[in-house]
């Protein structure tokens, strides 16, 4: 998956489209993310000995990772992987990175 913990991201369709936050966390099996303040649901809770009045608790859903873009600057930018070659200690060390394809601004 392309869209990692931590990145700032945008819904761009479904019932949370335009809402903005950061990734909570990720499943990459299927390929879900949990963002922060998008896709609110409640959930009804008995009185347990964690929480002993029960009640409607409110907690965020994870949503399809083909939902969110990550946001670069102001706009939406796809994600794309290259490689980069770097010298460390006179030995030269390809990596890969992530990049926005709008801008080519290295997301790691």
């Amino acid at each position: 998956m392309k869209i990692l913990k931590s990145d700032k991201v945008r819904v761009i369709s479904g019932a949370n489209r335009g809402k903005e936050g950061t990734v909570l966390q990720v499943f990459p099996k299927t390929q879900r993310v949990i963002v922060e303040g998008v896709n609110i649901i409640k959930k009804h809770a008995k009185p347990s000995q964690g929480n002993p009045d029960g009640g409607i608790i409110e907690r965020p859903a994870p949503i399809h990772v083909s939902n969110v873009m990550v946001v670069d600057g102001k706009v939406t930018s796809r994600v794309g992987i290259k490689e980069i070659t770097e010298t460390i200690r006179k030995k030269d060390v390809t990596r890969k990175v992530r990049y926005a394809k709008k801008s080519g601004e290295i997301l790691d």
